[in-house]
């Protein structure tokens, strides 16, 4: 194993004066960015504005120290809040001390989760949502932002319970919406969505809060029912372990493998979409280490559990950031600002950081792969129905587990449907290839070429045995040779191996020789060696092409090896 790779401060390594330019402007630029969506994500989870504060640091910072990703930024995000403020409202009430240390026992789990999946490079476990399920998924969570959002939006009382009552008592208390509230949050949704629009590098939350803010002093809003944030505490926070008990721990086991495999998908996600280097591959379990890191570091700091942002990463990559040094000087702000700034945001409206996250609502709701799945793969737009579907009808949780198994299951699913094909060889070539327009290839008489285009495991392992000995039937006794062309079995379990010892049973019972072509997969022809299916082909019957196999184990080979006496 490469020791280096594991050494802190990857992130920063070949760091050189030059680059303190690209930094500094990217560290401020992300600073920028992050205040007001740091306070409002905070706030959807139930938080004092502060806590985001502290969370975002505690991301930035360990994930500079053990991070890989030279511009992933770390700190408080929209898409796990909802799935934990809404399952540990069912577990205290929501701001109290006791859900304040379940949230901040929750974020040690989900980082010793990540971290450990990183350790053990088990990066493989982003890959188990498709996009259909992670596109539903995000709708999901973005029916939750706008939800909960709209009470704040409109200037009416907070609403808890189940996501369905409460849009019935929003609409019904509609009667009641503060003007004010309403214009300020949709003035700050506007600048925000406008801002993006002309480039993301303009700081639209942060702008739209300070107008909003103005308007709240210049207006005495506040005495016209705006509701304000209030002067916030000041002073640093310290570490400490939260107090949760052993039952509040196994309560908080499946909520933290949930959020933990949320937060593996968009890391992993983020990592490869913004390399460090244009040729850089990302290493993706390093960045696991680092955002898991972020997670424990921000549950000592008695704040909450931290992911990747997409489009803060993205800020950090156009703003010309060079290493993690621009994610240290954005902490170093937000610290600032929540350790001794507290009074500079007493007049900030609720409903701006309500209208801040309608933006971060709709822009995580992917019209685009909606619109194209649905004209591509109907019964995989269905995947996003159902999951969205799943996210807002059922506890948060429930709908998150569902999604993963609709995942797992259709993978499955897909793998299940494979069936053996019959190859015909292209004219004039030794090349044998699925049948494409009728007369386009052709077949030999008396030799069966077939693939099947899937690993074999216990998942289809009875398709496989059907549909080849169907194929040999089909011929009617005429089949002298097999060719079983497997390029693409990469892999062979057992319950597949015993259904392929039987279908070489039966292929001989027919008459015919069984033969194996192109087994390119190391991990496969360990396995015919490791099942005993090699010694039962022989070794003679297994070629490097279709077109060995047919040249030497021919009808026509077949009959001048019994007439020269070759067994």
């Amino acid at each position: 194993m490469n020791r280096s790779r594991w050494l802190p401060l990857r992130a920063l390594s070949g760091w050189q004066p030059r680059d303190l330019n690209g930094d500094l402007v990217a560290g401020l630029t992300l600073a920028a960015i992050a205040i007001p969506e740091q306070m409002a994500t905070a706030r959807l989870g139930g938080f004092a504005p502060e806590v985001g504060f502290f969370a975002f640091v505690a991301g930035s910072v360990a994930f500079a120290l053990f991070g890989a990703n030279r511009h992933l930024s770390v700190g408080a995000d929209s898409t796990i809040t909802p799935l934990f403020a809404g399952s540990l409202a069912l577990l205290a009430t929501s701001g109290s001390p006791h859900y304040l240390a379940l949230a901040a026992m929750l974020a040690l789990m989900v980082g010793a989760i990540v971290t450990l999946s990183g350790i053990f490079r088990l990066g493989w476990i982003a890959d188990l949502l498709s996009v259909p399920v992670t596109t539903g998924f995000l709708a999901g969570i973005a029916v939750h932002i706008i939800v909960s959002q709209m009470p704040g939006l409109l200037g009416l009382p907070a609403e808890s319970g189940e996501t369905l009552r409460r849009i019935g008592e929003i609409a019904g208390s509609l009667h009641l919406t503060n003007p004010w509230a309403l214009g300020l949050g949709l003035g700050v949704f506007a600048i925000v969505f406008c801002s993006e629009r002309i480039s993301a590098r303009i700081p639209g939350a942060l702008i739209g809060m300070v107008l909003a803010t103005l308007a709240v002093v210049a207006f005495d809003l506040g005495d016209r029912g705006v509701e304000v944030l209030g002067a916030l505490p000041n002073g640093l926070p310290r570490a400490y372990l939260p107090e949760a008990g052993l039952k509040d721990v196994q309560a908080l086991v499946p909520l933290a493998l949930l959020i933990a495999i949320v937060v593996m998908v968009q890391t992993a996600a983020t990592s490869r979409s913004f390399a460090s280097q244009p040729d850089d591959a990302p290493d993706v379990n390093r960045d696991f280490v680092g955002a898991g890191a972020g997670s424990i570091a921000s549950g000592l700091f008695g704040a909450f559990a931290v992911n990747a942002s997409p489009p803060r990463t993205a800020i950090v990559s156009q703003s010309g950031g060079r290493s993690q040094l621009s994610g240290l000087i954005a902490a170093a702000i937000v610290l600032a600002l929540g350790a001794f700034g507290g009074s500079l945001l007493a007049n900030v409206p609720q409903a701006a950081l309500a209208g801040v996250l309608m933006f971060v609502a709709q822009h995580i709701l992917r019209w685009k792969v909606f619109a194209s799945v649905y004209r591509q793969a109907p019964v995989e737009f269905a995947l996003i129905l159902i999951t969205m579907a799943a996210i807002v009808v059922l506890p948060i949780e429930t709908g998150v587990a569902v999604g993963i198994g609709l995942s797992l299951l259709h993978g499955i699913w897909s793998a299940t449907q494979t069936q053996p094909i019959e190859l015909e060889q292209v004219p004039g070539t030794s090349v044998w290839w699925p049948p494409g327009k009728p007369g386009a290839g052709e077949q030999l008489p008396g030799v069966l070429v077939a693939a099947f285009q899937a690993p074999l495991s216990f998942v289809n392992a009875d398709r496989f045995k059907r549909g080849l000995c169907d194929l040999v039937d089909a011929r009617n006794e005429t089949v002298k040779l097999v060719v079983l062309e497997a390029s693409n079995i990469v892999e062979i379990d057992y319950t597949a191996a015993q259904a392929l010892i039987d279908t070489i049973l039966h292929c001989r019972k027919a008459g015919a020789v069984f033969a194996i072509a192109r087994l390119e997969s190391l991990r496969a022809q360990a396995a015919l060696a490791r099942f005993g299916i090699a010694e039962m082909v022989g070794t003679k019957h297994i070629f490097h092409s279709v077109d060995a196999a047919i040249k030497s184990l021919g009808p026509g080979q077949q009959q001048q090896q019994e007439q020269d006496g070759v067994p």
